[in-house]
């Protein structure tokens, strides 16, 4: 059976706005996904990330205005410039690596963690603020300090296995060896899975 090797980081707006199009579009076609939370900032040392502060004035608005009209297609709310952003990756990252381990619908924590930051104006980085994304997809909210050492060593896995798989965005998915980066590549994601 085929399957989808997600990588993203929970700070990423585009991520966010992919919404649940992914377990969808999984569903659809029978395969799994593999969630691969990974380190960003590492990668885009080896990628070329340019963060976005070092960007010129106008990618940054262009950005914005794209940010803007993609919520405005998907239907979901998006606060362009949170509170609590961006902020330490690694605390989400690792809630969702430890509720892969234990099973459960692990795209709507996904998602629950992203809307957290980009609608709610919450800090993911927080612990009472993991928690209640955990409790409000039916995990355990104790899962935010359980088996944190596997869950980091895993971290670190997924950002070489990105770095191997030459990701360099996030969101990325891979099937096969073929690379799809971006929100706006799930149709194409979708297409591949039908003919394969």
């Amino acid at each position: 059976m085929a399957r989808i090797d997600y990588y993203f980081t929970p700070l990423s707006p585009f991520t966010y706005l992919a919404g649940t199009r992914l377990e969808q579009i999984a569903a659809k076609h029978g395969v799994d996904i593999e969630y691969k939370p990974f380190n960003l900032a590492e990668v885009g040392k080896h990628t070329g990330f340019v963060p976005l502060p070092d960007r010129p004035e106008a990618r940054k608005s262009y950005r914005l205005a794209e940010l803007k009209r993609i919520a405005q297609h998907v239907g979901l709310p998006i606060n362009l410039q949170p509170a609590h952003w961006p902020t330490n990756p690694v605390p989400a990252c690792t809630t969702v690596i430890s509720a892969q381990m234990v099973g459960g619908d692990v795209g709507a924590l996904c998602h629950r963690i992203m809307k957290a930051t980009w609608a709610d104006e919450e800090d993911v980085a927080e612990d009472h603020v993991l928690r209640k994304c955990l409790e409000e997809t039916g995990f355990d909210a104790g899962l935010t300090d359980r088996d944190m050492l596997s869950a980091v060593e895993i971290l670190e896995k997924n950002t070489n296995d990105a770095l191997n798989a030459q990701i360099f965005g996030s969101p990325s998915y891979v099937v096969d060896h073929h690379v799809f980066w971006g929100q706006d590549r799930l149709d194409y994601l979708d297409r591949h899975l039908a003919q394969h």
